[in-house]
């Protein structure tokens, strides 16, 4: 038998002359919702509504996926009509019928959509448009339109989105019916009234007086800052020219990190995303590629090295995460063999990080010392040969084996579990604060630092080393 999907449109009035024959033709008569102006199109019919299902449907897709099943179930062996309020192609139960019968008729009827933005006076044809059942799954956008609004649940479900897209003292129009009143995102939950006919629409605001940016907004800026009446100082930068500005940005990021401030964090992190925007944007501007391009990959990538979660892959620890991590990563790369990894370590890191890194990609090949303590005992050799070099008075040797001992301490620790970098840092940071105080024990005794022996050089830093 038949399905025909109808739409009541707004309000009464609304209902197609098509609309009317399909309905006076059918064994049956189905509405989504009595709950709306729209439903008094039915006035004379004898209509079934499925107004208990809204009930008993957890959340939006299981909703219209309860409608759609309802609706197809009684159209197997009668001649049947949906109505739903507004147009059939926004209703999401509709598009699931749709998809599964392919012979279905439509009927179609005034959008709501349009409806809200001709009483907002939405300015933006291209707004996003959504149930506020779906709001947790709109992203960046330029303008917005969000329907369904008829509780304070799902008013405080768009507020929280919006103000996050947009910002909460932005404006924005609430409707309700045919009118609409102006009022910030933030009062969205505060009005003393929902229905189905709630609505809410954000138009875009001018670029340099937005609340909130996205990183496609970070693109543009810089875009604005490179055009050929933009800043002087950005339009002459290449990759090249600013790759150091990358590194230092990252430091920064790792200091705000270790002093746990998370204003410095924030800033920092939006500096290190200034630095993905740029070189994206210069390499775009060559053609090669753009920030979507870098992004895509990288969703990608995570994708593809996590098959313990997105694939066949099973991992039942942190371990054995990381180990198909290593796996997934080395097929990525069409590494075959362990050198190739080793050769893979950037060249340009700091030496310290290389030097664990090298060791630790080495070391999964079982080309490696038994323990920490087996790895002290190449230490101290090395520490001999160095000695031994030094004694001789050969600069060259003594360079090569001083970058033996210093490889052998990464590898001691490394095995011992110690970060390197972050060992060596905080050692650095030790001897600053020890010596800052031996000079100051020195001055306070009227003294002077260049003066003293080595004897009383090692007594004052005793003493400084107590203090601290």
């Amino acid at each position: 038998m038949s399905i025909t999907l109808i739409g009541l449109g707004i309000k009464r009035g609304d209902l197609t002359k098509s609309a009317e024959n399909a309905l006076f033709a059918a064994d049956e008569i189905i509405a989504r919702t009595s709950q709306t102006e729209s439903f008094g199109n039915l006035e004379g019919y004898k209509v079934r509504t499925l107004d208990e299902i809204f009930s008993k449907s957890r959340n939006f897709d299981t909703l219209n996926k309860n409608l759609a099943k309802e609706v197809l179930r009684a159209g197997k062996d009668r001649n049947v009509c949906y109505c739903v309020d507004g147009a059939v192609s926004e209703d999401e139960a509709c598009k699931i019928i749709l998809s599964k019968r392919k012979g279905a008729r439509v009927c179609e009827g005034v959008s709501r959509i349009s409806a809200i933005k001709n009483a907002a006076k939405l300015k933006n044809s291209a707004a996003t448009c959504l149930s506020a059942y779906q709001i947790r799954t709109l992203k960046s956008c330029r303008a917005a339109v969000v329907y369904d609004i008829d509780d304070f649940y799902a008013a405080t479900e768009v507020k929280a989105v919006l103000s996050d897209l947009f910002g909460e003292e932005s404006f924005c129009s609430f409707v309700r019916g045919e009118k609409a009143k102006r009022v910030r995102v933030y009062e969205i939950d505060r009005q003393k009234k929902y229905d189905l006919t709630c609505a809410v629409a954000i138009d875009e605001e001018d670029f340099l007086k937005k609340q909130r940016y996205d990183f496609s907004d970070l693109v543009h800026m810089i875009e604005l800052l490179r055009a050929p009446n933009g800043c002087p100082w950005d339009r002459v930068q290449t990759c090249e020219s600013i790759k150091g500005n990358a590194i230092e940005e990252a430091y920064e990021l790792a200091d705000a990190i270790e002093h746990g401030d998370d204003d410095a964090i924030m800033e920092e992190t939006g500096d290190v995303l200034l630095q993905a925007a740029f070189h994206s944007l210069m390499k775009s501007e060559q053609g090669a590629f753009n920030a979507n391009d870098a992004i895509t990959g990288v969703v990608k990538k995570l994708i593809f090295r996590h098959s313990h979660i997105f694939g066949d892959d099973k991992a039942k620890n942190e371990s054995e995460a990381l180990g198909v991590w290593d796996k997934n990563k080395a097929a990525e790369k069409n590494q075959t063999t362990f050198g190739e990894s080793v050769l893979a370590v950037p060249k340009n890191m700091p030496a310290c990080m290389r030097a664990q890194k090298v060791g630790k990609r080495a070391g999964k090949s079982g080309m490696d010392f038994l323990s920490p303590v087996s790895a002290s005992e190449k230490l101290w050799e090395e520490v001999t040969e160095m000695v031994e070099a030094l004694k001789s008075g050969d600069k060259d040797a003594t360079f090569d084996e001083a970058g033996d001992v210093l490889f052998a301490a990464v590898n001691t620790c490394r095995l011992a579990g110690v970060d390197c970098e972050q060992a060596l840092a905080a050692a650095v940071d030790k001897f600053t604060k020890r010596f800052v105080e031996c000079e100051k024990l020195i001055i306070s005794e009227g003294k002077n630092i260049t003066d003293l022996d080595e004897l009383e050089l090692d007594y004052y830093w005793a003493r400084a080393k107590n203090a601290t």
